[in-house]
């Protein structure tokens, strides 16, 4: 599809219209953080969400959404008083690749960073402009990994480092930093990167559709694919870049563009 770089701002922007809306929100795995009111159950209900955001989006909901009841739907006061007798519970937990180890573990390192590191915002801190949101998320995944945990748990958070796309935690970057009036995104998060600096979620419905566009010619998906599509994303809206994740997204799965 060969577009001038306005008539392709003009189109995306068209798309990011239509589907940047709230009724988005159900059928997506964002609608079980939007549940909640408090910041600290959004992201802890997002970040776990986020972490088991592969494969058909109705079992993403389903199995978050037991998730959440095993924290009884509360789940900042759970991950600050969880017992092992509560831990327990999560053992049969399972979605694809990630079971009750994983689980296990992912409420032990919550709990260690709401009590002794601030809280998951704190953790995704950069001291940087240039690559802010790889080294967000790699300072994030030291913090998550810097209490004993199970080896084969640290393949369910990717590393940007090591090349890996990252793209359920871009992803979820995108839900928490990223605000406009149309409420899908929270923007609750001030102190970690900001919505210039985000990164857009590749999977491959928008490294499809984004290489039908123009927007990216590397053929992996990949943390250096990541880049070279969000730089072009950035040439289109400097400041909100990622905004055009709802218009590759949108593309890709509702209309196999």
């Amino acid at each position: 599809m060969k577009l001038s770089p306005q008539e392709l701002k003009e189109f995306l922007d068209e798309k990011y219209e239509q589907y940047n809306r709230f009724h988005f929100i159900e059928s997506d795995p964002i609608s079980i953080p939007h549940r909640f009111i408090k910041k600290e159950d959004i992201e802890i209900a997002g970040f776990l969400t986020a972490a088991i955001a592969w494969g058909q989006r109705i079992t993403i909901i389903n199995n978050a959404t037991k998730l959440m009841q095993l924290m009884e739907n509360a789940p900042h006061e759970f991950i600050l008083n969880a017992s092992n007798t509560d831990l327990k519970h999560f053992q049969t937990f399972v979605h694809r690749t990630f079971n009750g180890i994983d689980a296990t573990f992912f409420i032990k390192s919550l709990q260690n960073i709401y009590k002794h590191h601030g809280g998951l915002e704190h953790t995704f801190t950069s001291t940087t402009n240039e690559n802010a949101c790889l080294e967000a998320i790699v300072n994030f995944r030291n913090t998550f990994f810097s209490i004993s945990h199970p080896a084969r748990t640290e393949k369910h958070v990717s590393n940007p480092a090591a090349n890996s796309s990252s793209k359920r935690l871009c992803m979820y970057l995108r839900w928490m930093i990223r605000k406009d009036k149309k409420g899908v995104d929270f923007g609750i998060w001030k102190n970690s990167i900001s919505m210039s600096e985000l990164m857009c979620p590749l999977d491959v419905h928008t490294g499809n559709v984004s290489r039908k566009l123009g927007l990216l010619k590397r053929s992996q998906n990949d943390w250096k694919a990541v880049n070279e599509l969000s730089d072009n994303l950035r040439k289109l809206d400097p400041k909100d870049p990622i905004k055009y994740d709802f218009a590759l997204f949108g593309l890709g799965v509702f209309e196999k563009f």
